[in-house]
């Protein structure tokens, strides 16, 4: 019942049809993952694509968390002996969190309040009078109600407190300022004077007095100013017309023009200022806080997102080099497998010079391991570095077989140095050389050896210390499910890390695999997965598409086609009258076979579809190629740059106001929004990726605070 309840309510959310909706909370209900579903549930699902799955998924929890918050209300106004049917009704069929708490706020315990110290002397009574607005004597009336003492002016100003904390708890009053909050609420920053010559304050400057709606107030800026805040620089508030609002409330509670009227005007003004804005002002800060994290979680995980499935150069032999000036240049060797064979330190730049030995040292690891590409980190002496491999390689290698070179960002090569990960993987080497491994397989395969790296330390989020961090690794930890299943991995050469993403699988899972494969040799067929220890038939059923054997007896073990749709294929294949195999490799062969005859029950048009897909390029990875790429040679530094400069750069990260080229500088300039194309722009993803290689013109630079603006306009303004 509760499933179909929910069902009805996601798919008028999300714009869905209530079938699919059902189909695919079934599937989530069952342990099925996102891209399992999105993969192999397409009839089920009616083709949703992962995107969808999430949301459903996610509106999913909420709507279990509220009927949660749905008990704990219905039992505890029960137990105070003030549940009506009515109200029963109202909570029952309440589905929206903020609505919620209205209806429960009048019953919900709270700490020892004014009005509660006023109910506790008896004064409710008075305060009912008083709403009345009949009194023309509120002191007369009040003074029957004098006990122990208590004046007269304070029996008033405790029916007063009553009246303020009913005002701020009725719900048409509080929809009434929560109108008001949501239509002209503006956000003010200003700087803590104290703070304001600081150096640590610097970087608020732009905050030091800020003013704008709410409403268009973007996520950086928000989750900036409130970054201000959490440091001591900034004063931050979200206010209204207080004026306007206290006068609509008092024309919903005032009726008379009485000296009874004026006493509940007084107490509406008291509620609204004491009570109700400070609750809706801190509520709107929560929820605009919660807007600005899921934005910018969003933004980190499509960066992410296209990092992860960044080109790979493949499985070649690699040269990895991580450069510096003071202790030297790490040299990695790597086969084609990414295995260490050899590493050095060589020293072409000063203050330890040696570029003849460096350069002598750098060709004979090239001949002697056969090097076919070089990957250079792009941090400190990149640059100087890449000049001096860029003479060895016309030195040292023939023009028909010349090491290509790339430079490859080295974000979190540092933190997986000193990681477990890294431990575990180079027990007997220091963290320079486990740093130059990641540089040099990174140019292998991105995917693979990013994995193994908190999302987190890989530079393309922003203000990610500053979100929720529950959020932020839910979907950090679903977009690299999302990559590493789109991809697919060799079972046979998958790392443990690698492995846990897979769909089903996790740590221990994928920790048992790479024991058997250990203790058995290589897996020969998907079936073998099922002699895995604790790899079950729902395990297998969920990963077994998504892992790849490339030299397996049956060709479909090295595609995404399931296991269970092989009967299907190799009916297909029969109906041909050839071989799987043949029906791989002919296209013509393929282009007789008519999809509709094998529609089943179970089958549907999008899984043959897919199928027939999977057939044409078996275990195709959707990546893109490699590109070698060249900064400008006239500049090294910042001081080389000048205004008007056309010069070639690497996007490195993108924003909601724009993205950041690197252009060989050391320090990555920015392309506002407003400057990425001729045209107008709603977003930054709309016109670049994530190491995207464009054209950009200098703008304006600087030195001072060391910041370089670019343009991608082609139209000089």
């Amino acid at each position: 019942m509760e499933q179909n309840i929910f069902a009805k309510l996601i798919a008028e959310r999300l714009g869905l049809r209530e079938k699919n909706v059902e189909g695919t909370l079934a599937l989530l209900d069952d342990g099925a993952t996102i891209p399992f579903i999105a993969r192999y549930r397409k009839e089920r699902t009616g083709a949703l694509d992962e995107v969808q799955i999430a949301a459903i998924s996610e509106q999913n929890e909420r709507l279990k968390e509220i009927q949660k918050r749905k008990e704990t209300v219905t039992k505890t106004i029960t137990e105070l002996g003030k549940m009506t049917s009515e109200l029963e009704a109202r909570i029952a069929s309440c589905w929206d969190a903020t609505e919620l708490e209205d209806i429960y706020l009048p019953y919900k315990p709270k700490r020892r309040t004014r009005a509660q110290v006023a109910r506790e002397q008896g004064l409710e009574p008075l305060a009912t009078l008083l709403l009345l607005q009949r009194e023309s004597n509120p002191e007369a009336a009040a003074a029957k109600f004098v006990r122990d003492g208590l004046p007269v002016s304070d029996c008033l100003k405790g029916a007063q407190d009553i009246i303020a904390e009913m005002v701020s708890e009725d719900e048409r009053a509080r929809q009434s300022v929560r109108g008001s909050f949501r239509r002209t609420a503006v956000i003010t920053s200003k700087v803590v004077k104290a703070k304001a010559e600081t150096d640590e304050a610097a970087k608020f400057s732009d905050y030091f007095d800020w003013s704008e709606p709410l409403k268009r107030c973007s996520s950086h800026r928000l989750l900036a100013m409130r970054r201000g805040e959490a440091e001591g620089i900034l004063r931050v508030n979200i206010s209204v017309d207080d004026e306007e609002n206290t006068e609509r409330l008092q024309r919903q509670w005032v009726r008379a023009q009485t000296a009874s009227g004026r006493l509940v005007a007084e107490a509406v003004a008291d509620g609204y200022k004491r009570l109700l804005c400070p609750s809706i002002e801190n509520e709107f800060a929560a929820s605009s806080k919660e807007r600005a994290d899921e934005e910018a979680i969003r933004v980190f995980a499509e960066n992410l997102r296209q990092l992860l499935l960044g080109a790979p150069l493949g499985q070649k032999r690699v040269m990895g080099i991580d450069p510096g000036f003071r202790t030297g240049c790490k040299v990695v060797c790597l086969d084609a497998q990414g295995n260490l064979l050899h590493h050095e330190a060589i020293f072409p730049h000063p203050p330890v010079r040696q570029p003849a030995e460096a350069m002598e040292a750098l060709a004979d690891m090239i001949r002697k391991y056969r090097i076919e590409a070089i990957a250079i980190g792009n941090g400190t002496a990149s640059r100087e570095t890449k000049s001096v491999v860029e003479m060895v390689i016309e030195q040292a290698c023939p023009r028909d077989a010349r090491a290509s070179l790339f430079v490859v960002s080295e974000d979190g090569a540092s933190v997986y140095s000193a990681s477990k990960v890294a431990r575990d993987e180079f027990p007997d080497e220091d963290v320079t050389v486990r740093g130059a491994v990641s540089i040099g397989r990174r140019l292998m395969d991105p995917l693979a050896e990013l994995v193994k790296i908190d999302p987190k330390s890989i530079g393309v989020g922003q203000y990610q210390h500053d979100v929720d961090q529950a959020k932020l690794k839910k979907s950090l930890d679903q977009t690299v499910e999302s990559c590493v299943n789109s991809v697919g991995v060799n079972l046979n050469t998958a790392s443990v890390h690698l492995l846990t993403y897979i769909s089903g699988l996790g740590p221990a899972l994928a920790g048992n695999i790479v024991q058997y494969r250990k203790e058995n040799g290589a897996f020969t067929s998907r079936a073998q997965l099922k002699k895995v220890p604790r790899l079950g038939p729902s395990a297998f059923e969920q990963c077994a598409g998504f892992l790849r054997i490339s030299d397996a007896k049956n060709p479909l073990d090295n595609s995404a086609v399931h296991p269970e749709r092989y009967a299907l294929v190799e009916q297909m294949a029969k109906d041909q009258g050839c071989k799987v195999a043949d029906l791989i490799a002919d296209k013509e062969l393929r282009a007789r076979v008519n999809i509709n005859r094998y529609v089943s029950a179970d089958v549907g048009l999008p899984t043959l579809t897919d199928i027939m897909k999977e057939l044409e390029k078996p275990g195709r990875d959707p990546r893109a190629a490699i590109e070698e790429f060249e900064f400008d040679s006239r500049v090294a530094s910042i001081d080389d740059l000048q205004e008007g400069m056309e010069l070639p750069g690497i996007v490195t990260n993108i924003t909601n106001f724009g993205a950041f080229v690197d252009i060989g500088v050391h320090q990555d300039g920015l392309v506002h929004i407003s400057q990425l194309a001729d045209k107008y722009v709603s977003h930054p993803t709309d016109v670049v990726k994530l190491h995207q290689h464009v054209r950009v013109r200098v703008t304006e630079v600087d030195r001072r605070r060391g910041r370089i603006s670019l343009s991608m306009k082609q139209t000089h303004p």
